[in-house]
């Protein structure tokens, strides 16, 4: 069996909600066995890694927290790359706090080197206001993700950190950097962070637009499934499209397709 290893995302990928989705749990802890490395990958900044990897055991997988990686872990990396001991406002949530922390950098209300964007509930509009204003003083606008929504129960969906960040980006003038996916700073981290190099990993997501995009821009091995936000109809609106196609991550319990995945075919997988 080639080395390889995968990056994964979460939410319509292998679970929906606070249900596994059908097949996830036999396929990731049979990774775990089969010895080939994962690390789950989130556009959800709300959670700190240890959060995450306890929904997931609650769940039925097999996996512990550095398996996981958030775009506020990235986020805190990257800006911790750039200017050591930093300072940041931010708005979002205990997950993006944390990790900001653990990178060194100390929370303000005056005068920050950033304004860090993530995934809030409570957002209020006074924060927002105070946002702008640093921002237009010199403050650097970074935003942990550019979800325009995300997904909640009963298919309803929430405004997402990129529409946040879009209301910012007008009112201020200034365009912000965004650290996950489809970034390649949070592709190049993930990469690194398993030790592969570009083609012995594969990305499985169901989002067109972050997922795959970001995947196939660094020349990752794709793998689109059909359980989440993208559907089947939609890839005619792409000009780009994934390596293999499958409707559900139980479709890779099949050794041939698996297989296949890692022989890196650029066939389609039928479904």
């Amino acid at each position: 069996m080639k080395k390889k290893g995968f990056l994964i995302d979460m939410d319509g990928v292998i679970y929906k909600g606070s249900e596994p989705i059908p097949g996830a749990v036999d396929f990731i802890n049979g990774l775990r066995k089969k010895g080939l490395p994962f690390l789950f990958l989130t556009n959800n900044s709300q959670r700190t890694s240890r959060d995450v990897c306890y929904k997931l055991n609650k769940l039925g997988f097999d996996v512990e927290e550095n398996d996981i990686f958030t775009c506020a872990m990235a986020t805190a990396r990257y800006l911790a790359s750039k200017k050591q001991n930093g300072t940041a406002y931010v708005i979002g949530e205990g997950g993006l706090l944390t990790e900001l922390y653990n990178a060194g950098y100390s929370i303000v209300d005056d005068q920050p080197d950033y304004v860090i964007i993530g995934e809030g509930r409570t957002i209020m509009l006074e924060s927002v206001d105070k946002a702008i204003n640093m921002i237009m003083k010199g403050a650097k606008l970074i935003a942990t993700n550019l979800d325009p929504n995300c997904p909640v129960a009963d298919g309803k969906y929430r405004a997402g950190c990129g529409a946040l960040v879009a209301m910012l980006e007008c009112a201020s003038g200034v365009q912000a950097f965004s650290v996950g996916k489809p970034s390649p700073v949070m592709m190049r981290m993930a990469r690194k962070a398993l030790q592969l190099t570009t083609d012995e990993t594969v990305m499985i997501g169901d989002t067109m637009g972050t997922d795959i995009l970001g995947a196939g821009s660094m020349g990752f091995t794709t793998v689109l499934t059909l359980t989440g936000v993208t559907k089947e109809e939609d890839l005619q609106h792409f000009g780009y499209a994934p390596d293999f196609i499958i409707k559900s991550i139980r479709d890779l319990l099949n050794e041939d397709l698996f297989m296949r995945v890692l022989g890196e075919s650029l066939v389609t997988a039928d479904y």
